[in-house]
Order: C-alpha cells, then structure tokens, then sequence
C-alpha cells in the first residue's frame, strides 16, 4: 500500500491535524480526524451501530478543499 499524502488541516496548529491521504493501489480514502464526542456518537448509532473494525471521525468543514482534491487524485488513478 503506497499512501499519497493530499492534505492537513492547517489551523491545527502542532496539536495533530485532520489528514487526507488517498491508497495510490485502491484509490481509497484514509482520513485521520478528530475523536467524536458521545452526543455525536449517539446520534451515529441512531442511523445504525458502528462495526468494531469501524470508527466514526470528524474532520472540519474548512478542509472540503482537501476533500476534493482527493477526489480528484481518486479519479486519476
């Protein structure tokens, strides 16, 4: 798996910033973001539970940018 870094969020400062990175083999999606808090949880598992080899994260508005760059890398592959 060769991971291609796309974007950090830069208004995270050295505390650790939400990260999009795509898998330059499947064209999939690695994100690192924030730990959800238990309301947010809470209402995740109104929609339906979350598996064990599954985890839900948050990652800020202000990276849609990100986002769509990584779309854009996804396409190329």
């Amino acid at each position: 798996m060769a991971l291609r870094f796309v974007g950090k969020d830069d208004k995270s400062g050295d505390h650790g910033s939400p990260t999009v990175f795509v898998d330059e083999d499947t064209s999939d999606f690695i994100v690192q973001g924030w730990k959800i808090d238990a309301a947010t949880e809470e209402q995740v598992l109104a929609a339906g539970s979350i598996p064990d080899h599954e985890t839900v994260v948050r990652i800020p508005a202000r990276m849609a940018k990100v986002l769509k760059e990584a779309l854009n890398v996804a396409e190329l592959e």
